[in-house]
């Protein structure tokens, strides 16, 4: 039941999403009249969980690297703050972005709890705000140029066009659907990702991971709120802006579609790398940003005529606002909970400058003459341990936060016993296995020390050099390291 209790707050923020986004995946369809909302809803509904389950980690682990909340109860109100500021934008009709939502919530736990910000992740994520709509609408003009050259070809009766428009938005809004899913799911559960009460499952031979159990949980509540909730923004998105066309209707669903499946396909973005092509970042972006887009490049493809810039006004000040106020909110709740509830929303941890700490330091060849001196430094605030190295120690910024990351102390002791009671022997490789074997009984106060003991045993822990196209290796097997982190996990009492 306390599970439950605090993965309602993720549940209801995809409720949110599910009754905001759905608009803008189906909205210029149900705007257009050319689909009916029940038939909309139900095919967003079922599309929006398949992606959810099977594509959703790409983006959730750039999330995660934002902050990680690292309390149920801290998870729990970052999602409720992020979920009453979309709730709030909702009712005043505006397609509000949850992605910008769920990054002030959870800033606004990173102010609260004294946690260091990953400014490159927050810079990647900010940056793809302003790339989204801009890319959606360059691919939405693409797509209108090349449609009205095909229909001006093959001069299809009016029948005709409309059959083959419904037809094409109905499809258009399948994928659409899928690739919501599989791009935002991370903003409904991403923040519980450090504290996943789920296990994985093993039924008939397939394991379903507890990850894809919580993802498909989101997925249920965004489906819910797509059902319930979601003609109100349908209608604004369909025809509050501008009056579309229907084949206008479908050319800004593909291109939302595809604009929000380039920031969430890993297979895509492998491909990509291994022909040397550009990649797109793996973030939650904005769909509402992405449909928006869409439709204000085809209406500046027609000189801008028939924008109405009062409601594109207002929208664009949503977009200002939800960030803010889902900062505050969370700040604010993160207070109300922890000092009335007396609920632990985060965990302090402990950097500690050690020996191994410099020596890893001088392996990479980072300047360590002055960080000797601050050897039995003990710090649980990541920000002040910053200023300590560049102050005293003379880092750079960049190095400060390498070194930051080495001091966290993260106690472990290996148990391979326990991870072949958890785990399944198919997820690991027979080399895998016996370098876990090999280390059993060990205990690590630093985790890389432990991976680093790990990848000279085997080859298959080792990180390949960070190139794109090796990205999806190195990403499975941060998710895998994550994993028996998690599972060696022991309290610092417990080691004594």
């Amino acid at each position: 039941m306390a599970l439950f209790i605090f993965l309602s707050s993720g549940l209801f923020l995809g409720w949110s999403l599910g009754a905001n986004d759905a608009a803008n995946v189906f909205g210029t369809a149900v705007g257009s009249r050319m689909v009916k909302f029940r038939t909309a809803a139900l095919v967003c509904s079922f599309f929006i969980i398949l992606g959810a389950v099977i594509s959703g980690a790409g983006a959730a682990h750039t999330l995660g690297s934002l902050g990680a909340v690292n309390a149920l109860p801290g998870a729990f109100t970052v999602a409720l703050a992020a979920a009453l500021a979309t709730f709030w934008m909702t009712r005043l009709n505006l397609p509000v972005s949850t992605s910008q939502a769920i990054v002030g919530a959870i800033l606004g736990w990173n102010i609260y709890a004294s946690s260091g910000t990953d400014t490159e992740s927050l810079t990647r994520i900010v940056l793809t705000w302003v790339a989204c709509p801009l890319l959606s609408g360059a691919v939405a003009v693409v797509l209108y140029l090349l449609v009205r050259s095909l229909i001006r070809r093959r001069k299809p009766h009016l029948l005709e066009l409309d059959a083959w428009t419904r037809f094409g938005l109905m499809g258009v809004g399948a994928f659409g659907s899928y690739s919501l899913g599989a791009n935002n799911i991370a903003n409904v559960m991403g923040v519980f990702l450090p504290e996943n009460p789920f296990s994985d499952l093993h039924v008939l031979g397939v394991t379903i991971t507890g990850i894809q159990l919580l993802f498909f949980m989101g997925g249920l509540a965004i489906a819910t709120g797509v059902l319930t909730y979601s003609r109100r923004v349908m209608d604004t998105v369909g025809g509050g802006i501008v009056r579309l066309s229907p084949v206008a209707a479908l050319v800004v669903v593909m291109a939302h579609s595809i604009t929000l499946f380039l920031f969430a396909s890993q297979g895509l973005e492998h491909f990509l790398a291994s022909h040397n092509l550009p990649t797109f970042p793996l973030v939650p972006v904005s769909s509402s940003q992405a449909v928006i887009g869409a439709i204000v490049g085809l209406s500046l493809l027609r000189s801008g005529r028939g924008i109405r810039y009062r409601v594109l006004g207002g929208i664009s000040l949503g977009w200002v606002a939800t960030p803010v106020v889902a900062g505050v909110l969370s700040f604010l709740l993160l207070f109300f909970v922890d000092n009335v509830f007396n609920q632990t929303v985060y965990r302090a941890t402990l950097y500690r400058i050690d020996p191994q700490v410099v020596g890893e330091v001088e392996r990479r060849h980072l300047p360590a003459a002055d960080l000797e001196d601050l050897v039995g430094l003990e710090l649980t605030n990541p920000v002040r341990m910053k200023r300590t190295l560049v102050t005293t120690a003379n880092l750079g910024p960049d190095q400060a936060g390498q070194v930051i990351q080495l001091a966290r102390v993260s106690p472990l002791r290996v148990d391979s016993g326990l991870l072949a009671m958890e785990g399944d022997r198919e997820w690991l490789t027979s080399s895998q296995w016996q370098a876990v074997s090999e280390l059993d009984g060990r205990s690590y106060l630093h985790a890389w020390v432990f991976h680093r003991d790990l990848a000279s045993l085997s080859t298959d822990w080792a990180p390949k050099p960070a190139t794109k196209v090796n990205q999806l290796w190195n990403k499975n097997l941060q998710r895998r390291l994550e994993y028996i982190d998690r599972l060696f996990t022991i309290s610092p009492q417990e080691e004594d």
